[in-house]
């Protein structure tokens, strides 16, 4: 959306500005701007795009509210408008390099409640010593070889956005099974669009490589920061993606 300088001038024709921007918006909504049932943005994104003030902008919403376009819950307002949300690619499943399901291969994830590696904390904008959710992967092919282990930490935003994360604080003993495969797909739920930003740097003195993974959403918030080790004598590093069809 472009920015613009809030304004807040009634338009010529003479209705209330609010109504205006209600007319506005729903026109976006119908174009497929935001699609059905995604998250719209935050009240002063919407102030900005159409310059006015954030008062104004609460009133449109409301405006679209009362007519069923618009729902708001605890984590913003979402487009209702009759339709199919436009399909976007299944989001990759974590942590980063985890193998496909394979029976002969030994996969392990636990989850802990505890102060991050320090380079993690830095990255995710904790203060030091304070604790957060760190994730363990390892994995073992059937003979022992190509092993693969990951450390994840989750960024508050993360936590205070995901509800599925969150509930893993309680039970983060590092002792249970933890299966967050499908913790992108959660964070995309939750509204959060997924930036990854992948290194791959061999390691000194041993045939391994390590993968640092970084994610982001579309506020520049940091989300988790994952350190992959490979085996690279022993395996391959294989990424896949997807984009959708243009039109």
């Amino acid at each position: 959306m472009a920015r613009t300088t809030p304004h807040d001038h009634a338009p010529a024709e003479g209705r209330p500005l609010y109504r205006h921007v209600a007319a506005q918006l729903l026109g976006e909504l119908r174009d497929g701007t935001v699609p059905p049932g995604e998250r719209l943005p935050g009240e002063r994104q919407l102030a900005e795009h159409f310059g006015v003030s954030r008062e104004t902008v609460r009133q449109a919403l409301e405006v679209l509210r009362r007519e069923g376009l618009v729902a708001t819950d605890r984590r913003g307002s979402h487009a209702t408008l009759p339709g199919l949300p436009v399909q976007t690619p299944s989001a990759p499943a974590f942590p980063l390099g985890a193998r496909t399901a394979d029976p002969a291969s030994a996969d392990r994830s636990t989850v802990t409640w505890e102060t991050p590696p320090p380079e993690h904390a830095e990255a995710l904008g904790l203060a030091p010593h304070r604790p957060t959710l760190v994730h363990r992967y390892e994995s073992a092919g059937a003979d022992g070889r190509g092993r693969r282990t990951a450390v994840t930490s989750f960024s508050a935003v993360a936590l205070s956005e995901v509800e599925e994360l969150a509930r893993y604080r309680d039970r983060a003993d590092g002792a249970a099974s933890a299966q967050l495969r499908r913790a992108y797909d959660w964070m995309r739920r939750a509204g959060l669009t997924l930036y990854h930003r992948d290194s791959i740097t061999p390691l000194a003195d041993a045939p391994s490589v390590r993968v640092r993974r970084r994610v982001h959403d579309q506020y520049a918030r940091p989300l988790e920061i994952t350190d992959l080790v490979v085996d690279a004598q022993q395996d391959a590093l294989v990424y896949e993606f997807t984009l959708p069809a243009a039109g």
